[in-house]
């Protein structure tokens, strides 16, 4: 996979304010703001920074968390899992592999039946096609 690099300056060009902060800043996004949390329709959850398909519509739940809930990527080659020790908590963040952006966190208390997983990731990292 080509990684994508670009400077700071150029992320600002091109991301909204809003997604600038959460993607290259890994800031979050407000729980149950985010455009995609009751999104229900079939499709495919791309990064909002380089359009790399990250989350299925089929693997997408509602966690009651916020944010949109995934158990599994589309392919766990096209996200990388970091640990995160910020804010006094340990937590594996997930950023996308081509850009390096931050998209947000995967924890262990998603659904048993589904591996467990559930990758709780910002609306606005993420573009949605049907």
């Amino acid at each position: 996979m080509d990684k994508i690099t670009k400077t700071e300056e150029e992320w600002k060009k091109d991301l909204t304010p809003e997604q600038y902060v959460i993607l290259r800043e890994k800031g979050t996004e407000p729980a149950f703001t985010g455009k995609y949390v009751d999104n229900h329709e079939d499709g495919t959850y791309t990064c909002a920074a380089c359009g790399l398909q990250l989350f299925g519509s089929d693997t997408k739940f509602d966690s009651n968390s916020g944010w949109p809930s995934f158990t599994d990527p589309v392919n766990l080659e096209n996200v990388e899992l970091k640990e995160d020790n910020e804010f006094g908590m340990k937590r594996t963040e997930v950023t996308c592999k081509r850009c390096g952006s931050h998209l947000g966190h995967v924890f262990d208390d998603g659904p048993q039946d589904k591996g467990g997983k559930r990758y709780c990731i910002n609306s606005c990292a993420l573009n949605f096609e049907k």
